[in-house]
């Protein structure tokens, strides 16, 4: 009788993963989904963040990211700044 009812809820387990397999594949879809987003996105936020550059020039980069995609950010690390920046020091 012990092996009737382990085999039983043997079947119920296995029925139950197959149902789930659709909430699954769905989970890891929309995983792979916001990660490629993410991926896509990590430039910009990069640029966002950085001190290299201010203002409008930050505003050209991004827009040059969004519509050049990773070459214009490989070009950011190896340009950026255009102009070289000037720094005061006032004593």
């Amino acid at each position: 009788m012990n092996i009737i009812k382990n085999i039983c809820t043997l079947i119920v387990f296995v029925a139950l993963f197959i149902l789930a397999l659709p909430l699954i594949g769905a989970g890891l879809g929309l995983m792979v989904l916001f990660g490629a987003v993410f991926i896509w996105l990590l430039p910009i936020l990069l640029i966002l963040n950085s001190d290299k550059t201010t203002g409008g020039e930050k505003a050209a980069w991004i827009l040059a990211i969004i519509f050049l995609s990773w070459f214009a950010w490989i070009f950011y690390f190896l340009l950026a700044p255009i102009k070289p920046r000037r720094d005061y020091w006032y004593e």
